[in-house]
Order: C-alpha cells, then structure tokens, then sequence
C-alpha cells in the first residue's frame, strides 16, 4: 500500500465528521427505526453501504484518468476539499437551527423494502461522486494508488458510516430527542461544522 495509516485516519475522521451532520440518510434511517425498531433499520443501512463503496471508486477511478492527462489537476482538487469542507462547515453553523423533515415512504414493512430504501437514499443524489472526486485528493495522492489502496479507502468509505448507522438505529429514542429539541440539534450542527472547518485546515498539511 502507498497510504499511511495516519491519512487513513485522518479520512476515517473527516468521514465520521460528515456522518453526525444530519441530513437524508439520518432522516431514512430514524424514520424506519422509529417505525420498526432496530430489525427494520438494518438492512437500510446495508443498502447504504453499497452507494459508500461506488461513489468514492468512481471518483477515484474518474479523478485517476484526469490526473493522467492533466498533471495540475491533483493541487487544484487538494484546494477544492479544503474550500468545500470550509463551505460545509460555515454553512452548518449559518443554519445550525434548521430541522430537517422524514419521509413517510421510507417506512414501509420489510427488509427488502428497507434495503431499498437505502439504496435508493445514497444513489438519489448524484452529486455524491463530486463530493467525492473533490474530498479524496485532499488525503490521497490518487496518482500512486494500489489496488490494495482503493480497497482500504472503500473500505473505511463503507464502514465508518455503517458503524455510525447501525449505532444510530440501536439509540433511535436518543436520537429522536436530538432531532425533535431545536437547541440540541442547532448545537450538534454547530460542532460539526467547527470540526469540517478544522478538517479543512488540516487537510493542506496532508
């Protein structure tokens, strides 16, 4: 592997940073707990995986061929991350208070279903691979990457927020009471955002 394990961890906690920020994901998984408990909740998060594992394989795979063409291209995307987890970050504590809503088609009865649903959920929003194609240069040079690499970085892209999803479906009454109170929520939304915005300075050292 040409990787460190310490810029391993440091995208494993840039990755747990972006899974306690609320948004469609918390709202599927807290929608089928609250409806079915844990044994509806967990192959929505299976489901989830699968969108975890493609979207950063193919921005590696996409941001690999335009290195090889356009030898800039890895700086540049070094500094999108940087401005992207600042954006993120100032953007979470600007609207800290801000709810977020649940879907009542998520909810429906099975596993399958559930599976679906997560599915559904992580591919519905394709700008998921832009994210990716400008978060992974800021920790990995994509030029020197093994076989052995893309697995471990998949790997970790996978596991972090499935770990993260099944915790969250176990402590749904918990979790519940975050997303119901306006002062709880507005208060993890801000500490998300200072810890994006630290990521993004840290990222440049990397």
């Amino acid at each position: 592997m040409s990787i460190t394990p310490v810029e391993l961890l440091l995208y494993a906690g840039a990755l747990l940073v972006l899974f306690l920020t609320p948004g469609p994901v918390w709202v599927a998984m807290l929608a089928r707990a609250m409806s079915g408990g844990f044994a509806s909740a967990w192959p929505l998060a299976l489901g989830v995986v699968i969108g975890d594992v493609l979207w950063p394989l193919l921005a590696i795979l996409g941001v690999t061929w335009i290195i090889s063409e356009f030898a800039y291209f890895l700086v540049a995307m070094k500094w999108i991350a940087v401005a992207m987890f600042l954006f993120m970050g100032t953007m979470l504590i600007r609207h800290a208070g801000q709810s977020i809503s649940a879907n009542s088609r998520l909810t429906r009865p099975g596993k399958w279903a559930g599976f679906l649903a997560g599915l559904v959920v992580i591919l519905g929003n394709p700008k998921a691979i832009l994210f990716y194609m400008g978060l992974l240069p800021g920790f990995f040079d994509l030029s020197t990457l093994t076989v052995w690499d893309v697995f471990a970085i998949c790997s970790i892209s996978a596991l972090v927020p499935l770990i993260g999803n099944l915790i969250m479906a176990a402590s749904v009454g918990k979790l519940r009471g975050l997303l119901s109170s306006p002062t709880a929520l507005k208060r993890m939304n801000v500490t998300a955002g200072v810890l994006m915005i630290i990521v993004a300075f840290v990222i440049p050292f990397t």
